[in-house]
């Protein structure tokens, strides 16, 4: 089983450590959420969260390890997110795979988060082939992709301010439902009529997104209704609320497509994961719903189309923030 690539993932509240092969089989795929744990606060909290993943990367580790029957002699390089991402939560995971790579005699591939989620489209049983346009849509990222080899991407539009995972996530939180929002909002509007108000699709030049509108007006319609009107519309404004993000999100993809002239679109991150724009996009490919949140295997597969760097060059490497 030689030639396995070992990813490590901790870029804001998830560890994940993965192996994957050079064909691209997901021979294990293990992910620690701290979901629990930042629920009380409403959202994540950098330091608690670096410290948790001090306590995980090496025990998720061993599990991604056992997972695949595999050793440690059978990893042939070893990947990790770089960045985006909590700058603390980030050097966690990146020293832990310094310490791995340098042990063990081994290559290290810094790997960037978003290129990750892309490349979560490149694993088995069902690679995608580019070109292809591509949706990436997460709690900290939006924006319209043209991805013309597995290498990478050129950004054709992104958010001017909040990502609509994030939009999700505030407007989960607008509604009184709990941590992490997402997930609970499409819950909820299932049961909601998303005629039942009219909320904005933020019209801003070319391919880019504009959220902080439509959360402005949740607000403003959670206010007028009341405690006792929130609990009897609740699931109407969520539907409502889900609907204007998915038209959003389905409208630039569309738009960003007619101009690539891109025949296939794609859809990766977090937010793939949500039930309506799935059915809004029956047509394209969705990353699989268990790597649609943040796991180590997008990272171990992107790793296996970047150049790998040799000892002692990568105990420089520092991690960054932003993209």
């Amino acid at each position: 089983m030689s030639g396995l690539v070992l990813g490590i993932e901790t870029s804001c509240d998830e560890t994940a450590a993965a192996l994957v092969d050079e064909e691209g089989r997901v021979r294990s795929s293990v992910v620690a959420s701290q979901a629990d744990l930042h629920a009380r606060y409403g959202g994540v909290v950098p330091e608690i969260a670096s410290r948790r993943h001090l306590e995980l990367v090496s025990p998720v580790v061993t599990a991604a390890l056992e997972e695949a029957d595999a050793t440690l002699d059978d990893v042939s390089r070893v990947a990790v997110t770089q960045g985006p991402g909590l700058i603390g939560a980030l050097l966690v995971g990146l020293s832990a795979a310094k310490a791995l790579a340098w042990a063990r005699g081994l290559p290290l591939v810094p790997v960037d988060h978003l290129r990750g989620h892309v490349a979560t489209l490149y694993l088995e049983p069902d690679p995608l082939e580019p070109p292809f346009t591509c949706l990436l849509a997460s709690g900290g990222h939006t924006m319209v992709l043209a991805v013309r080899d597995r290498s990478g991407f050129e950004v054709l539009g992104s958010t001017l301010d909040d990502a609509a995972g994030e939009a999700f996530d505030k407007g989960a939180r607008l509604l009184g439902l709990g941590y992490p929002g997402g997930a609970e909002l499409d819950r909820l509007a299932r049961a909601g009529d998303p005629e039942a108000f009219s909320f904005p699709v933020a019209k801003v030049p070319g391919l880019d997104f504009s959220f902080s509108g439509l959360k402005t007006a949740l607000l403003y319609a959670v206010r007028e209704l009341g405690e006792d009107g929130l609990e009897a519309r609740r699931a109407d404004l969520a539907a409502a609320y889900q609907r204007a993000i998915v038209r959003a999100l389905v409208g630039r993809l569309r738009e960003a497509a007619e101009q690539t002239g891109d025949r296939t679109v794609a859809v990766v991150g977090g937010v793939a994961a949500n039930s309506e724009l799935r059915e809004a996009l029956s047509d394209a490919r969705f990353a699989p719903l268990a790597l649609c949140t943040d796991n180590a295997a997008m990272i171990a597969s992107a790793a296996r189309f970047a150049r790998p760097l040799v000892s002692p060059g990568y105990l420089a490497l520092d991690a960054y923030a932003s993209a």
